[in-house]
């Protein structure tokens, strides 16, 4: 489906090929790693990176930069830069979102490029190498599927797919009465997969990166929806630490409404992580609990409905994180410390 351009959405088109020209030529390098072979390493506990995420970023962000001079750019892979938080339009890129799936083989991974705009995800190109797909759009204009429109399905709610992580449902997702789930890795290419119609909402338990979600965010919107926190407050770019601290939920706006409120009804849990004063998550504490952590800088939480089901405190000691307070109900604590790992890595407890 193409959106009419407007005054208030600029005509991108230029960016638009630039970011699928990159996105084609990293794919293209990925697959070439692919039949080479590549070794693996660990950034974080359960978190690879390879060599092919880091020449593919290199060639984005070089190509980025000479189309581009006075954008910020921010990139999963490369050292970041307090000099972005100035620019108004900023490049949000993963080289490849679905690394685990990428060293797996399964081909569920993408190149993933955004254009962020005072804060607002406007464009992206989600490109899937293994299958050889490429989502494009930006708002205002529409979003297409290997260069021929597209955009949200038509059908009835009651048949609507809903795509998650797989390890989310693997681990918990599995056991909620939810119907037509359907798991999958990487999050940019589910978001870019309902755009195009071919899923129609998804959800997290978990935060994410912006270079996780920015491009896909931006496709979801170029087809009229949107993409928010799962309380459905804004998610908006280029922060100082571009980290969205809680669950996600998004899609086509139908679904997504009638989605928001079977998480609900069924007490789906949700991550939130850096807790905030105002977040409602105090209010499920008890007075003194509040009182004393309040203005805690690394508070971490898991919820289920209105219910803590977990709590971590961490504080920074040297070079290492460690564990200052750690309670909950044991399987909801286990997941929220495996979790952090991942962000933060080795927990000294």
């Amino acid at each position: 489906m193409l959106v009419p351009m407007t005054d208030a959405a600029p005509d991108l088109q230029r960016e638009l090929d630039v970011a699928t020209r990159l996105a084609r030529q990293a794919g293209e390098l990925l697959l070439e790693h692919v039949r080479r072979g590549f070794a693996v390493e660990e950034k974080t506990p359960d978190d690879p990176v390879t060599i092919a995420d880091r020449e593919a970023s290199e060639l984005i962000v070089a190509g980025l930069r000479a189309a581009f001079p006075d954008d910020g750019i921010l990139s999963e892979e490369e050292a970041d830069s307090a000099e972005r938080l100035g620019r108004r339009r900023v490049w949000i890129v993963d080289p490849i979102d679905g690394t685990r799936e990428f060293v797996s083989g399964t081909g569920d991974y993408v190149v993933s490029i955004g254009l962020a705009v005072d804060h607002e995800p406007v464009l992206g190109a989600v490109y899937a190498p293994a299958r050889d797909v490429m989502y494009a759009g930006y708002v205002g204009a529409g979003v297409t599927r290997n260069g021929e429109p597209a955009g949200f399905s038509a059908r009835p709610v009651a048949e609507a797919i809903v795509t998650v992580s797989d390890t989310e449902h693997t681990r918990e997702l599995h056991a909620y009465d939810l119907p037509n789930l359907n798991p999958s890795g990487s999050i940019a290419y589910k978001l870019a997969r309902i755009a195009a119609g071919e899923a129609d909402a998804t959800f997290t338990i978990n935060p994410r990166s912006e270079w996780d979600i920015a491009a896909g965010h931006a496709l979801v919107r170029a087809a009229g929806g949107d993409y928010t926190t799962r309380d459905g407050a804004r998610i908006a770019y280029n922060q100082p630490r571009p980290r969205v601290r809680r669950g996600t939920l998004g899609g086509r706006p139908d679904v997504v409404a009638w989605l928001r409120g079977e998480l609900a009804r069924l007490a789906v849990p949700e991550q939130q992580q850096c807790l905030r004063e105002g977040d409602a998550v105090y209010a499920m504490l008890g007075e003194e609990d509040a009182r004393a952590l309040r203005g805690h800088e690394h508070l971490h939480a898991r919820h289920a409905g209105g219910r803590i089901e977990a709590l971590v405190a961490l504080a920074r000691e040297g070079g290492t994180w460690r564990v200052t307070r750690a309670e909950g109900r044991q399987a909801a604590l286990s997941i929220l410390v495996k979790d952090l790992q991942r962000e933060y890595g080795a927990l000294d407890r």
